[in-house]
């Protein structure tokens, strides 16, 4: 096994938790934070706006079973790379498009997919996903890993959230853990 951590920011960590782990390959996808000033923060204070974090999910995965590539495929299916600091009603700098690479091969991989998906015109606006070097990963309080798992019922995972997985587990549906 060659074990690789991607992290991840495409709107609220829920969703893009929620699909990551159903990922062939991925061993887990852990939701936090990243990117900010202050240390150990907590969702109140992410959610202040005053903190700089985003809202992210650390992957870890086989690059023998998925490689980063895919990864980051998934990644501009599940999310809108074109909506700065915002995904649908969810708005604000801790909901950002933004990928924290690890290597420099993961940062090289990041720009050359930007500019793919660009050339090839697969969003009308331009992708404002930032790429930036990996921080500290603050793991995000107990009651928001899992989220989706746990509470499929509740109004957001009902009506954001599963729609986003049920279009991920469509288009990859041979991609899917059994």
């Amino acid at each position: 096994m060659a074990m690789e951590v991607a992290t991840l920011g495409g709107g609220c960590f829920w969703c893009v938790e929620a699909v990551y782990n159903q990922l062939t390959g991925v061993d887990s996808a852990i939701s936090g934070y990243m990117g900010g000033q202050i240390a150990n923060p907590t969702y109140e204070q992410v959610c202040s706006k005053t903190t700089g974090h985003a809202e992210v999910v650390k992957v870890t995965f086989d690059n023998d079973a998925v490689s980063f590539e895919d990864i980051l495929n998934i990644f501009f299916t599940i999310h809108d790379p074109t909506t700065l600091n915002r995904q649908g009603n969810d708005v604000g700098p801790q909901y950002r498009s933004g990928i924290w690479y690890h290597s420099q091969a993961q940062k090289r991989i990041a720009e050359e997919t930007i500019k793919r998906i660009e050339k090839d015109g697969l969003y009308r606006g331009k992708i404002v996903t930032e790429v930036t070097p990996a921080g500290t990963f603050w793991v995000a309080e107990a009651y928001h890993q899992d989220y989706f798992v746990t509470n499929p019922r509740s109004g957001y995972c009902a009506y954001i959230i599963a729609p986003k997985v049920a279009k991920f587990r469509k288009q990859y549906f041979e991609r899917l853990k059994r």
